[in-house]
């Protein structure tokens, strides 16, 4: 990918390009993982396996919340009150075993030298995305962060979109959307976006090349310098 400037441009039109964050630019499972079942202590309940609590991953971590204190009972729980203790135990962790996916910041540092407006569309909380970039020297790499609360709605809705491309000066026919489910794929249809999928993403524990047989124009790849590489030339 650090040789994209070598490969010809057929999408020459393509100026800005919008990423999700978990599972695409970082593993952060291990983490969230570890704080979600932090979080079931708390509540007297069992740890969940570290594939279960990966499943309910993708839809913001109020759900996450709801689904992983409901997950074998109707647990009733104030919701503030429980998205409070699981911030505290994700504030101590987070980064600590996030590890960016192979590639991630040598093709986000060659794409933003060669001029490419690059964005953040997470579904993740403000407060914890804000200090993973930081954390991996991308601060200065991005136009816009839209994060889970950044609106009042998120991903699969095509509003975040909207919101980081208005961000970016840019325009949705020459951006395309880099992620790694279907809440990606959903946000990029409905804003008319194009879109690239990665495999070794979370996508609510579903395969996602299964999740997008009915999708062939969605193109889908296992490596993110490839994937860039594809899409861009």
């Amino acid at each position: 990918m650090a040789h994209i400037e070598h490969t010809p441009t057929a999408h020459s039109h393509t100026k800005a390009i919008l990423f999700d964050l978990d599972g695409t630019l970082l593993d952060t499972a291990p983490d969230l993982v570890t704080a979600v079942n932090a979080l079931r202590g708390e509540y007297h309940l069992p740890p969940l396996s570290f594939e279960t609590a990966l499943s309910m991953v993708g839809k913001g971590a109020h759900n996450l919340i709801q689904r992983a204190l409901t997950h074998e009972q109707a647990l009733r729980f104030d919701a503030d009150v429980a998205y409070a203790h699981f911030a505290a135990h994700y504030h101590r962790i987070n980064g600590d075993a996030t590890r960016e996916y192979k590639g991630v910041s040598e093709v986000l540092h060659a794409l933003h030298a060669q001029g490419y407006r690059l964005g953040i569309v997470t579904n993740k909380p403000t407060e914890f995305t804000l200090p993973l970039i930081q954390q991996f020297g991308w601060s200065n790499l991005f136009s816009s962060v839209v994060c889970g609360d950044t609106l009042s709605v998120r991903k699969p809705r095509p509003e975040p979109l909207f919101h980081a491309l208005a961000e970016m000066n840019s325009t949705v026919k020459s951006a395309l959307m880099v992620g790694d489910s279907m809440n990606d794929a959903l946000a990029a249809e409905a804003a008319e976006c194009a879109c690239v999928i990665l495999d070794y993403g979370y996508n609510e524990g579903q395969p996602v090349r299964e999740a997008l047989k009915q999708w062939p124009h969605v193109p889908v790849h296992s490596d993110f310098a490839s994937a860039l590489r594809s899409c861009l030339s």
